[in-house]
């Protein structure tokens, strides 16, 4: 497996990318079962939001470092004037669910099921991991103000863990604190 994006992949996906100015697509997500569909577009207008994409649940990294990161400083980022924290990833809620139960995320950040990658594909952070069970996400950080990107910062490649972790937030053109 190739983990090293060569410079015409690269430029295709961003040309596919959300950016900053854009909104979220129309996409159902789920948190907890199947039963609990979440149209995130709807659900971050009014709201200052941040949202951390990964490849997976209990994922190591993910699953040692990038989320307890969010977990942990869910509060500070609440004083701070964040209203919502989500995670996704591409898997099934159910999962989801076990994984925010085991880093006791809940009340600090909601889980996300993109659970057919319907969401990642379209804001254009998907990546093929076939020993990961193949499409998956991406690893990204992204805030909206009232369901707009503001900030948006993505691994270059499938093994990074730098730019997406919550130290690397910014708030611009968003008032917090």
């Amino acid at each position: 497996m190739n983990q090293i994006m060569d410079a015409a992949e690269l430029m295709e996906t961003m040309q596919d990318m959300i950016r900053i100015g854009s909104n979220l697509p129309d996409i159902p997500m789920y948190e907890l079962s199947p039963d609990e569909k979440v149209f995130l577009n709807r659900v971050v207008l009014g709201k200052r939001v941040v949202i951390v994409g990964v490849p997976g649940a209990f994922t190591p990294e993910c699953h040692t470092v990038h989320l307890p990161g969010y977990v942990n400083n869910a509060d500070t980022l609440k004083k701070q004037g964040i209203d919502e924290i989500f995670c996704i990833a591409v898997n099934d809620p159910f999962v989801m669910k076990a994984w925010s139960d085991k880093l006791k995320a809940s009340g600090k950040v909601r889980f996300l099921a993109d659970t057919s990658a319907t969401f990642t594909l379209a804001i254009g952070l998907a990546c093929d991991l076939p020993v990961l069970g193949g499409v998956r996400s991406r690893r990204y950080s992204m805030v909206l103000y009232n369901g707009i990107v503001v900030h948006l910062k993505v691994e270059v490649d499938t093994t990074s863990l730098k730019c997406s972790l919550v130290e690397a937030l910014e708030f611009p053109n968003m008032k917090v604190g």
